[in-house]
């Protein structure tokens, strides 16, 4: 048996497929298998792959079953130790998939661990070194838009939680806290779970020597706002607070939260995509009851409060990252 599993969710992206596949081709270890989940592809891709990767093993969804879905399907079809979910649209290092394992196995308590993320098209840029997540309910990519050389991400460090693009996962972990929640479908269905493993004492971490090069949005069209993107999101993150959080620390972020939402209606407002942004707020606490909560007494006192301090101090490393960025220009 391989001790890691690549789960590769794909919905019409044959033409990300090439650098993908061959990358993983070429990696030093082969101490790993490949499954594709496709989620009823019309481009070609099965076939494509069939013909020109027959070591690939192929899973093939009869609908999309959108990113939360499409990789539990994987998950739940491999016996591995460890489980790594790649987007499709990324490059692989030659020794991404061993440096991701090594760092996987230095601890019990990991969950997961995030490589370094850099820009597809602008190889001096990075992409990810793992998410924030924040009191103000803002997802953000710490890092993104960052030197490659920049110093702050040189050294492994623990994060919030990983892009579930390019991170590896303990699979028996998922059998205690759950796989992915497919009502998010796709869109911080990965906050969601690195949030859950935390309330379940563990821990993701951050490894720069482990690097893919990602495009981005590869499955939907490159396009970095869409109505689509932006219902979704705004949606998953109503869920995220209400599923992870206890109501004390709901009723304590109530505030800061309602700011958050304020700030990302204006942003919206100008980009023309406001009325997309408040349905999925509303569809977000309309259905928020039908979500399965973290159950009651998971995590103690000392660790929501270890996980509140981490959202404080991530809302200003998110303004220290913003700031740095908007000097630039």
């Amino acid at each position: 048996m391989k001790k890691v599993t690549v789960v590769i969710p794909n919905w019409n992206g044959m033409k990300y497929l090439e650098p993908c596949l061959d990358s993983l081709r070429n990696q030093d270890t082969d101490d790993f298998e490949v499954i594709v989940v496709d989620n009823a592809s019309t481009d070609g891709s099965v076939s494509y792959i069939r013909e020109r990767y027959p070591e690939v093993r192929l899973i093939v969804n009869s609908e999309n079953l959108g990113f939360s879905g499409g990789v539990n399907t994987g998950i739940e079809a491999c016996s591995s130790e460890f489980v790594l979910l790649l987007n499709n649209d990324v490059e692989c290092d030659a020794r991404f998939v061993s440096a991701l394992t090594r760092a996987i196995e230095k601890d019990a308590r990991i969950f997961s661990v995030n490589p370094k993320m850099v820009n597809y098209r602008d190889r001096n840029l990075l992409d990810d070194c793992g998410d924030l997540y924040t009191v103000i309910g803002w997802q953000a990519q710490r890092g993104a838009a960052q030197s490659v050389n920049d110093p702050a991400y040189s050294k492994p460090a623990k994060v919030f939680s990983c892009c579930a693009g390019a991170s590896i996962y303990r699979r028996k972990v998922f059998e205690e806290i759950g796989l992915f929640d497919t009502m998010h479908f796709a869109y911080l269905e990965d906050i969601d779970v690195g949030y859950r493993a935390m309330l379940y004492g563990y821990h993701n971490l951050y490894e720069p020597s482990a690097v893919v090069y990602h495009v981005g949005s590869g499955s939907s069209g490159a396009v970095k706002y869409s109505d689509f993107k932006v219902r979704i999101s705004a949606r998953n993150a109503v869920y995220v607070a209400y599923k992870n959080m206890p109501v004390i620390q709901r009723m304590l972020n109530a505030f800061p939260m309602y700011i958050g939402r304020k700030l990302k209606q204006a942003f919206f407002r100008k980009l023309g995509f406001e009325q997309a942004y408040l349905d999925g707020v509303k569809e977000g606490f309309e259905t928020r009851n039908m979500t399965k909560k973290v159950p009651r007494g998971t995590a103690g006192f000392f660790r929501c409060l270890f996980i509140e301090g981490l959202l404080i101090r991530n809302t200003f490393v998110y303004l220290h990252e913003y700031r740095k960025r908007h000097l630039k220009k």
